[in-house]
């Protein structure tokens, strides 16, 4: 185990994942916030912190299988163009993200109880993304689990701050979730025997092929969109004009 914690490749492992949670599980500390939001004063932080050991403890589990399932032929390929998808997503323009959905308890049980269940619904990109860059190690997955949790619930507002002052930092996780989903998919077991043969490069390769496409994918789809929306909403807000085109 000591050996494996001082490889370099161990704590790139452990970047990404850390990585990975803060830029796909922002919306957790926003979740924890509303779940407690009715909770007597005293009550607040032992809400926060059993919500928070659950919700870590729930999603290592979710993990686990999907370490497991990732294991089995063509699901890594599957796996890694869900990831490719979410890679694009995270560079679109935020919508109505349902926050609103969220109620808040007023009694404690009720409110880690909330915060697990939403954490739960809400983790799926961050399970597929995590189990992707842990590569079957679960002790990789809970030392970053573990490290990063903390940050997106205490540092959450420093950390969404920081990407938008600087939208690069979006741009980078998203290629790092195309990096990774190109790594997975040549990493499929029932590729096992054509990729042994293949040149060593072959997984470098595949892993800039899928950074590229999902920052250039994703550029091009945020682009579109900010010149359609403009055009939306001159037709909401002037319907007259709209019909007088029309006749």
């Amino acid at each position: 185990m000591l050996e494996t914690m001082m490889s370099g490749a161990f704590w790139v492992s452990v970047a990404q994942i850390i990585a990975i949670d803060i830029l796909l599980g922002g919306d957790n500390a926003v979740v924890i916030a509303l779940a407690c939001r009715k909770l007597p004063e005293h009550q607040r932080n032992k809400g926060i912190a059993w919500g928070v050991v659950g919700a870590i403890a729930l999603r290592i589990v979710m993990i686990f299988f999907a370490l497991q399932l990732l294991a089995l032929p063509f699901l890594k390929i599957v796996g890694g163009l869900l990831l490719l998808w979410i890679g694009v997503k995270l560079m679109q323009p935020e919508d109505d993200d349902g926050h609103g959905n969220i109620q808040g308890s007023t009694n404690l049980l009720g409110a880690i109880k909330t915060i697990v269940v939403a954490d739960a619904v809400m983790s799926l990109d961050n399970v597929i993304a995590v189990a992707g860059a842990a590569k079957g190690d679960l002790m990789l997955v809970v030392f970053g689990i573990v490290v990063s949790i903390p940050i997106i619930v205490w540092g959450s507002k420093l950390v969404l701050k920081l990407m938008d002052r600087f939208p690069v930092v979006i741009t980078f996780g998203a290629a790092l979730l195309g990096w990774i989903a190109g790594g997975m998919l040549v990493g499929d077991a029932a590729l096992e025997d054509i990729v042994d043969d293949a040149p060593g490069w072959l997984h470098y390769a595949t892993s800039v092929v899928g950074a590229v496409l999902v920052v250039a994918v994703g550029a091009w789809i945020a682009k579109r969109q900010a010149e359609e929306a403009p055009l939306v909403d001159l037709a909401v807000e002037n319907p007259s004009n709209s019909r007088r085109h029309s006749e």
